[in-house]
């Protein structure tokens, strides 16, 4: 029988993707592998008072995801990640020495881009309907005619036979 080793956490980026040599880079078979930091708020009671408490989490993504994600990976962030902890264990100066890391399965981009920039938050492209569309040539043709979805059921014969 199989554990369960699943983990769901949402937390903002500690500091930027690339921002050293450690955090962003390919390993021997050419696979990309970024290793972040977040930080995650939690807020609890400490008499009639609420208190944050902050918890630093690592996190490794690996391949195209790692890849793709490392424009939008930047300090202030919101992610979700969801993984499996993994656990080092390696010997230091005769010091047994031990880390856990979560390895992310999925990556999750949240929130706006932070910087309080109100145009195009989080990257996201904006899309118009084309009889709203500004005139100017992007490379696109506007003269793309869509099928009606669907169709008015008249293919159906009168009984259904279940």
């Amino acid at each position: 029988m199989t554990d369960l080793n699943h983990v769901v956490l949402i937390g903002r980026l500690t500091q930027d993707l690339g921002s050293d040599e450690r955090s962003f880079g390919y390993v021997g078979n050419g696979q990309a592998r970024a290793n972040v930091s977040i930080a995650v708020n939690r807020s609890k009671k400490n008499g009639d008072q609420w208190i944050e408490e902050v918890n630093y989490f690592n996190i490794t993504i690996w391949g195209k995801t790692a890849e793709n994600l490392k424009p939008y990976l930047t300090k202030g962030k919101q992610i979700c990640v969801e993984g499996h902890l993994k656990q080092d264990r390696w010997e230091k100066d005769g010091q047994k020495q031990s880390r856990v890391t979560i390895v992310a399965d999925q990556v999750q981009l949240l929130g706006g881009r932070g910087d309080g920039s109100s145009q195009n938050a989080g990257g996201t492209p904006r899309f118009q309907p084309m009889n709203q569309a500004p005139i100017q040539n992007n490379g696109f043709s506007n003269n793309y005619q869509s099928e009606p979805y669907g169709d008015t059921g008249s293919d159906f014969p009168e009984d259904i036979p279940f």
